[in-house]
């Protein structure tokens, strides 16, 4: 089950998705398929039907926003958190093989990889939860358990190196 918190920062990306949805492209689209419809025989119409199948898509996107803003929990920043590892935090963690992975826990709707956020419900998520710098966590994978050990933890981005 995937929870229901996200960053501020998160919230804000589905409200400016639901907003941009709602106000441009579903009255493009809807001005697009009144124009096809107007050509004449809609059977064969292959504009039409492709805008009626998009505005669809949108209506089901828009539905799920709204419904996903209003369930989720806003986790904000606080100071009792520094130096340890919670929901938000930037991680930067060293393999026993000596690889190095920085990463960013985040809710369910704000994974990306290229950025390195991962999911607050993933196993390396819930193995960082509650740590501190310098301890070692323990990560059940498919091919079992891989040693991390935690060399930074902040509550900002790590600067591009």
């Amino acid at each position: 089950m995937k929870s229901n918190l996200i960053t501020r920062a998160g919230k804000e990306a589905l409200q400016k998705e639901l907003e941009w949805l709602w106000k441009v492209k579903r009255p493009q689209v809807t001005q697009a398929v009144s124009e096809a419809a107007a050509l004449g025989d809609r059977s064969e119409n292959a504009e039409y039907k492709e805008g009626k199948r998009e505005l669809r898509s949108i209506d089901r996107r828009l539905r799920f926003l709204t419904k996903r803003l209003e369930s989720v929990k806003v986790v904000d920043y606080s100071p009792e958190q520094e130096g340890k590892c919670f929901f938000g935090a930037w991680v930067e963690i060293e393999s026993e093989t000596g690889e190095i992975l920085r990463c960013r826990i985040v809710g369910s709707d704000e994974i990306d990889v290229s950025k390195g956020h991962i999911t607050i419900d993933s196993p390396m998520a819930k193995a960082l939860i509650g740590k501190q710098v310098d301890d070692e966590v323990v990560v059940k994978t498919p091919e079992g358990e891989k040693f991390w050990f935690i060399l930074k933890i902040q509550y900002q981005p790590f600067e591009s190196v």
